[in-house]
């Protein structure tokens, strides 16, 4: 084989490498590791899981709010069952929803708040939470390139 040609297949090996890590999010939480898409801005949030039929056991959606204060979700057009997961800044455990059920009801779904001010919400696949045996207190760590607030 050539050198350029070696050359060419280096960078290439290199190229889809980076690709294959490009572009995911992960948290974990007691231990265990979600791939978490991420919502930082009012539209993404608004959306959050809305229409999906399945999430996979490994992955969830992280919310970054702007401020630390009391939050509360509701699950308007969310099809799957959930755990809803409050951190506030310090990325501690303060509040928590389990075994959220879906809604289909539009507006007159009921909202599911925090009992203490949060910044950021994890939402998981309802049992989640029991699974991990998640008390207030626990701390999510975050993976590279995830914000920590503005």
């Amino acid at each position: 084989m050539s050198l350029p040609r070696l050359a060419a297949c280096l960078f290439l090996l290199l190229l889809l490498g980076g690709c294959a890590s490009a572009g995911g999010h992960w948290v974990e939480l007691a231990g265990t590791r979600y791939q978490v898409e991420l919502a930082q801005d009012d539209a993404t949030r608004a959306r959050g899981l809305m229409f999906r039929d399945r999430m996979d056991a490994d992955r969830g959606m992280l919310f970054i709010h702007d401020r630390l204060e009391p939050q509360a979700y509701w699950m308007k057009n969310t099809r799957i069952p959930l755990d809803i997961l409050y951190f506030d800044d310090t990325r501690r455990l303060v509040s928590q929803q389990r075994d959220v059920p879906p809604c289909s009801a539009g507006d007159a779904c009921p909202p599911y708040p925090s009992f203490k001010p949060a910044r950021y919400v994890l939402e998981l696949n309802a049992g989640q939470a029991a699974k991990l045996k998640l008390e207030d207190g626990t701390e999510l760590v975050f993976g590279p390139g995830i914000p920590k607030g503005k």
